[in-house]
């Protein structure tokens, strides 16, 4: 379904169901038709086929196609139209049923044994490598000479020997989710168990188990083909397999006979693995929000066009935002802003501090300078210019990649607030600041290598080669986050971004990394962002302010002046939150005769 967007946005917006999301995939469409299509014809196969499936006219056997039987007939003169489309019911249900088999059996095992372990994981995982130790085609042959040429009780039977799959498969899901913190917090909130599992546990289960039935599906439909094709199955039923095996035995009189099952066989498995994998990514992707559509004859802006010119008197600035306002789609088409009319300016050495509360918008402004916004967020106003020129100019929705190309990593560096994750672990902490400095700066390795060895000893490390030789695991989050300095100023940026650069660090390392950050932009004369909430760093390190709530801007201002004469009621707030100059709470006393506390 699609929705346009209201008047004034040249937009729309796309929420879908499943279903939705499933046909507009180019494969699972072509699946579901090509399922359809043999579903039905397996279904009406009574109203479709010419003849019954076991009329024979043995005066025409071996027939070509054509005439009145169109595909022709098989040895014992049967029309394999007729055939074909009876097979496909015997050979699809007992496919369907084997599935359910598995899934009724190993999908609930898997779920108690993964949430709840203990003695029935043990015991259901002894039992699941049990029968996954039996082979599997000598236990169907098994069944069959004790029970008879049955379809359905041979795909009984290899449902439960594949059930083992389904058990290991969302044991270990469910095992790698259980103690996740969402999983904590609804325990915490009193959901029972069983709708934890529901609610929390099957949506991760789902995508792996939906691959998983499509897989075996096919393996199914592929096995009881297989049986019947060795002469297993039943001769009085019409299936895929029988055929298989009759047009093999006469494949130098009539090589079609072996074509049209095995067209039949590759096609449903093909569609039923294309279908889960489309069913799988509808799933797992959600509700989808498409980018903005142009309006009917409005051409989109050439990359190579030239920029317009910077606002007369703001090419001295380094950075200029000017009434920047971001925001994401919604499913009812409207634009939901996150940062509206946000308008500051920062200039070479000099320190500018975005402060406000988790979700003013102070990141999303940082990642609007750097190009890092989501796929689906918009600029749905103002610009951004850089040294004198556009990254983002008037008009624009987007920030253009070509633009920030030439810019992020060498004039303009980042330094995120999570040291540890911002780190690779399988590479050295020394390649991940040398080879930035060869790919941007041009220089050797060689260069590069005495380069990050000067910069880790400029950031305070004691032991530069030790830690240029180290993994990340194997340094503290201080130590970290020095290198994470190292790494930003390491290609000579004009413009340093740090955002909450000292978050997860102990009081004492944060004092470190201010002073190193303070030192860092006094000695090099770049000019540096602090995206905050602590107004401690604000005076710590900034020269100028701007304070957000709720993604606008409602103060500017020089620090000292931000400080002692707050004029808006939010910045009074802040300030007013801060521990500084508090009257400390006593502690609770005893009071031993009266039995209570004072």
């Amino acid at each position: 379904m699609t929705e346009p967007t209201p008047a004034g946005q040249s937009g729309v917006v796309v929420r879908s169901t499943v279903f939705g999301r499933i046909v507009r995939n180019p494969l699972g469409l072509t699946a579901i038709v090509a399922l359809v299509i043999i579903g039905a014809a397996a279904a009406f196969a009574q109203v479709l086929a010419p003849y019954d499936q076991n009329f024979s006219d043995i005066t025409n056997t071996l027939a070509a196609p054509g005439g009145e039987y169109i595909l022709g007939t098989d040895s014992g003169g049967r029309d394999v139209l007729s055939r074909l489309l009876y097979g496909g019911q015997l050979t699809l249900a007992s496919a369907l049923l084997c599935a359910s088999v598995a899934i009724l059996i190993g999908l609930p095992t898997g779920l108690i044994a993964g949430y709840y372990g203990g003695w029935f994981d043990s015991t259901a995982s002894w039992f699941a490598n049990m029968i996954l130790s039996l082979p599997g085609i000598m236990v169907l042959l098994s069944v069959r000479a004790a029970l008879g040429p049955s379809v359905w009780l041979a795909m009984i039977v290899f449902g439960i020997l594949l059930s083992p799959g389904y058990f290991r498969l969302t044991r270990t899901v469910v095992q790698s989710v259980r103690n996740e913190l969402y999983v904590d917090a609804a325990r915490v909130s009193g959901l029972s168990d069983l709708r934890i599992i529901a609610r929390h546990i099957m949506s991760v289960v789902r995508a792996p188990i939906i691959i998983q039935t499509s897989i075996v599906a096919g393996v199914a439909i592929a096995i009881q083909s297989g049986l019947d094709f060795l002469g297993l199955g039943d001769p009085a039923q019409a299936t895929w397999g029988i055929m298989l095996s009759d047009g093999f035995r006469n494949v130098y009189l009539n090589p079609l006979l072996l074509v049209w099952p095995t067209l039949a066989i590759m096609l449903t498995i093909a569609s039923l693995v294309l279908l889960g994998n489309a069913v799988r990514d509808a799933l797992e992707d959600g509700q989808k929000i498409t980018a903005k559509r142009r309006p009917a004859g409005e051409k989109k802006p050439s990359r190579s066009a030239a920029l317009p010119a910077v606002e007369a008197g703001t090419e001295q600035h380094l950075l200029k935002v000017s009434h920047l306002a971001v925001g994401y789609p919604q499913a009812d088409g409207s634009i939901k802003t996150v940062v509206d009319d946000v308008s500051f300016h920062i200039d070479r050495g000099e320190v500018l501090s975005i402060v406000g509360e988790s979700g003013s918008g102070k990141s999303q402004t940082a990642f609007s300078i750097l190009g890092l916004l989501p796929d689906t967020a918009r600029i749905v106003g103002g610009s951004i210019q850089f040294d004198g020129t556009y990254t983002v100019a008037p008009g624009d929705d987007t920030v253009s990649a070509e633009r920030l190309g030439a810019l992020r990593g060498r004039r303009i560096s980042y330094i995120p607030q999570e040291p540890m994750s911002n780190l690779d672990p399988a590479f050295t902490i020394g390649s991940q600041l040398v080879r930035p400095m060869t790919v941007v700066l041009g220089i050797s390795k060689a260069e590069a290598r005495a380069r990050a060895l000067e910069l880790l000893a400029k950031v305070g490390i004691p032991n530069p080669q030790r830690t240029f030789d180290a993994y990340p695991h194997e340094v503290s989050g201080g130590m970290a986050q020095r290198v994470l300095i190292a790494g930003a100023i390491s290609c000579e940026p004009d413009l340093v971004i740090a955002d909450e650069p000292t978050t997860a660090l102990d009081v004492t390392v944060q004092a470190e990394v201010l002073d190193l950050l303070r030192t860092m932009q006094r000695q090099l004369g770049v000019g540096v962002i602090i995206v905050t909430h602590n107004f401690g760093v604000v005076a710590d390190l900034a020269d100028r302010v701007v304070v957000m709530q709720s993604g606008r801007v409602v103060e500017e201002g020089e620090v000292l002046d931000i400080l002692r004469h707050p004029k808006h009621p939010y910045t009074q707030t802040l300030l007013a939150s801060m521990l500084e100059d508090k009257q400390p709470m006593t502690k609770l006393t005893v009071d031993a005769a009266a039995g209570g506390t004072a």
